[in-house]
């Protein structure tokens, strides 16, 4: 996995809530077991018309909305617990989804793969939405080390929380085996002293 210290990017505001993993990615796209590919489905229901065409008024659509952060409405990732959403939302590009709410298994599955979560309190998402509905080219940076998303332009900030080991994990670029490798001689060690 790539290693997550700092990303600095424009962000894309999907103020929808209660998006499920149905919704990020349709069942009927789930038969391969391969992490990649699956981006291009993406919100495929709303991205797309019953004959593949791109309608215009969804969100990711629009040329002017581009970056590695999702920002969506309240409840997103809830439903059934596939990680292919975690690899559509990864494969599409995205780094961090921000929201004020996100289930827990997606969000574990996020984590597992190398997307960030930023939970924010609903007042931060509130202003977010605002700032960036006004202004396309508004640039989000989000400090994983210090646990804060921010908006450089204006000063808005916010700190959000995230499991000490999964934080880690994004720091290094490791997975859980990849952790367990880097110390394996530790590992070794302490089953040589008992």
């Amino acid at each position: 996995m790539e290693k997550f210290h700092i990303i600095e990017s424009t962000a894309i505001p999907l103020e929808v809530e209660n998006i499920d993993t149905d919704q990020i990615i349709p069942a009927r796209f789930l038969k391969a077991t391969d992490r990649s590919g699956f981006g291009e489905n993406l919100f495929r229901d709303w991205r797309f018309d019953e004959n593949g065409r791109p309608k215009p008024d969804f969100i990711l659509n629009d040329s002017t909305r581009t970056g590695k952060i999702l920002v969506a409405g309240k409840n997103f990732g809830s439903g059934s617990s596939r990680e292919h959403a975690a690899w559509a939302l990864y494969d599409h590009g995205f780094r961090a989804i921000v929201s004020s709410f996100l289930a827990d298994i997606f969000t574990n599955n996020a984590l597992n793969n190398g997307l960030l979560i930023v939970q924010v309190p609903d007042g931060f998402l509130k202003q977010l939405f605002s700032t960036l509905k006004q202004n396309p080219k508004t640039l989000v940076r989000i400090d994983l080390e210090n646990q804060e998303i921010s908006l450089p332009e204006t000063g808005l900030k916010a700190n959000f929380p995230i499991n000490s080991f999964k934080k880690k994990c994004l720091l290094n670029g490791f997975d859980d085996i990849d952790y367990l490798l880097s110390i394996k001689q530790k590992i070794v060690d302490f089953e040589k002293r008992i």
